[in-house]
């Protein structure tokens, strides 16, 4: 002991400063490690006693990469529990990639209880692309009932008219299964809504007359749910119900009247187009009348010069002139006062 102390007494200055530098930072490397033990020592434990597998090693290196070690380490606990082969790096990556990995388990979890065939590449790629995966697998298993139309972004009612002209307002209530082979690239509910509401409205206007409609409203649902209407979409179509089927306007009277009202326009426009070629024709005959009256002066005297006509002839004339003016006065009905 006495030498070892004279050993220590014999270091040099310079010597103990590096030496309390190394040991400063070996207490600070012991603290760090102390802290981050205490700090995943829970979730490391949580993990190993539900035989998760999650190493120390890993848990920090999230904490370095800023991916929630909670998140990760919970949802492979209850992944592993359910019976599921999961990788802590499978779940990480799809973490960085933005994904929702709560829901992507739980969803792997619902799938394998209700024996649905769902990998974790694909349930990650649905929800990658923005689909809700848990949704998905449980509509699978528990079929959905879609309003058609929809409420909140139409009228409430699909309208159509039948041959007779007689408009009916209908709804249906179409029930979906998710089909998950067609999740990925399937079309969504508003496919369905716009497929359906275009079934019946055709349907409907197939219809000879509105009373065929209400007296059998199944028919709808029957050739509308015929056509495959869930080609190309990620849900399976189970029933089409028509919840409901009223009768509107007369379409068929108000297009008539439409067209009575337009025809008869058409015929005082023809109308009043003779008449005014009529007054115009009789412009141009009055105006005719009046430049060959304006004549008659000139052929007079022209007849004077030439000897062709006497005085007595023109006398005899206007007296002719006077008395059919007389007997045209007398034969005119006298004006009542």
């Amino acid at each position: 002991m006495y030498n070892l102390i004279n050993m220590v007494l014999a270091i040099s200055d310079s010597a103990k400063v590096a030496l309390a530098v190394f040991l400063v930072i070996i207490a600070i490397v012991v603290f760090v490690l102390f802290m981050l033990f205490l700090k995943f020592f829970r979730l490391w434990l949580q993990a190993k006693l539900s035989r998760a597998d999650v190493k120390f090693s890993e848990l920090i290196g999230m904490w370095l990469r800023k991916v929630d070690t909670r998140t990760i380490v919970l949802s492979k606990i209850t992944g592993i529990q359910a019976g599921l082969t999961l990788t802590t790096r499978d779940l990480e990556s799809h973490y960085l990639a933005g994904g929702r990995v709560p829901n992507v388990v739980r969803a792997l979890v619902a799938a394998n209880r209700a024996n649905i065939v769902l990998t974790l590449k694909t349930a990650t790629a649905i929800d990658l692309a923005g689909r809700d995966i848990l949704e998905a697998v449980q509509t699978s298993v528990k079929p959905k009932v879609i309003d058609c139309p929809d409420p909140a972004k139409s009228r409430g009612t699909i309208d159509a008219v039948a041959q007779d002209g007689i408009q009916l307002k209908a709804k249906a209530r179409v029930t979906v299964r998710m089909n998950m082979d067609r999740l990925v690239g399937g079309a969504t509910e508003e496919t369905i809504i716009a497929r359906v509401g275009e079934g019946i409205v055709t349907t409907i206007g197939s219809a000879i007359t509105y009373k065929s409609v209400l007296e059998n409203p199944d028919n709808i649902s029957k050739s509308v749910l015929s056509k495959g209407l869930d080609a190309g979409t990620a849900f399976e179509i189970l029933s089409i119900d028509i919840a409901d089927v009223d009768v509107g306007e007369n379409v068929g009277a108000k297009l008539q009247a439409a067209q009575a009202e337009a025809d008869m326009r058409r015929a005082k426009a023809e109308a009043e187009k003779r008449r005014a070629m009529a007054f115009a024709r009789e412009q141009e005959m009055r105006a005719l009348v009046v430049e060959n009256e304006s004549k008659v002066p000139l052929a007079m005297a022209d007849a004077f010069r030439k000897g062709n006509l006497g005085v007595m002839d023109y006398y005899r004339m206007k007296n002719i002139m006077a008395d059919t003016g007389m007997r045209d006065s007398i034969a005119k009905p006298k004006e009542k006062e």
